[in-house]
C-alpha cells in the first residue's frame, strides 16, 4: 500500500507515460483534457446553434472514459491514500513567501491566507484565473496537457511555440504579476 500513496520515481512514471502516449499515437488519437469541454457540449447539443461544437463527439467518448477516470481517481486518492500531504519548498522560497504575506508554507498544502475562506476576493481572482486559462486553452488549440504530453511526442511545432508561451506566462506571473496581487 505504501507503494501506492507515496510519489513514484521518474523511472516509473516516465516509462509509463511515455508507453501511453506510444499507443495514443499508434491508435492516431492525441491527449488533452481541454477538448473534453468541447466534446461535453457538443453531447449536450450545442452544435445545434454553434458550428465550432458541431463533429462527432462520439469518436472522442475515449477522453471523456479518461475524464471521469481522472476524477474518480482523485476522489480514491484523496479518500483512501490521502492524509494532508504537505509539499517540499526550499528555504529561499519560504523566505520569499513570508516576505508576501503568506506564513502557512510547510503547514498546509496550499496556502491558508489565500484559500482558507470563500471570500470575493478568493471568488473573483479565482473567476479571471479560469476565464485566462479558458480563453488561453482556446486560443492556443489545447491545454497544457496536450501540448506539453502529446503536441511535443508527436513533435508538433505549435506545441513547442505553446510550451514556451506556457513557461514565459508561468514566470510573467510569478515574477511580475503575483507580488502585486498579494
Amino acid at each position: 500500500m505504501e507503494f501506492i500513496s507515496e510519489p513514484w520515481p521518474w523511472y516509473v512514471g516516465g516509462p509509463l507515460v511515455a508507453i501511453i502516449m506510444l499507443l495514443l499515437i499508434y491508435l492516431g488519437k492525441s491527449f488533452g483534457f481541454s477538448s473534453n469541454f468541447r466534446t461535453i457540449c457538443s453531447a449536450m447539443g450545442a452544435g445545434k446553434s454553434c458550428d465550432f461544437f458541431a463533429f462527432d463527439w462520439k469518436s472522442q467518448k475515449w477522453n471523456l472514459l479518461f475524464l471521469v477516470g481522472a476524477v474518480l481517481g482523485g476522489i480514491v486518492s484523496v479518500t483512501f491514500l490521502g492524509g494532508e500531504q504537505i509539499p517540499e519548498i526550499s528555504a529561499a522560497t519560504t523566505q520569499s513567501l513570508h516576505e508576501i504575506g503568506i506564513h502557512s508554507v510547510g503547514e498546509t498544502y496550499s496556502p491558508t491566507e489565500i484559500f482558507k475562506t470563500y471570500s470575493w476576493g478568493n471568488i473573483l481572482l479565482l473567476l479571471i484565473g479560469g476565464l485566462f486559462v479558458g480563453f488561453g486553452t482556446r486560443y492556443a488549440g489545447g491545454c497544457t496537457s496536450g501540448h506539453a504530453i502529446s503536441g511535443l511526442s508527436n513533435l508538433q511545432l505549435p506545441s513547442l511555440i505553446a510550451v514556451i508561451g506556457f513557461f514565459i506566462g508561468g514566470l510573467l506571473m510569478v515574477h511580475l504579476i503575483f507580488p502585486f496581487i498579494f
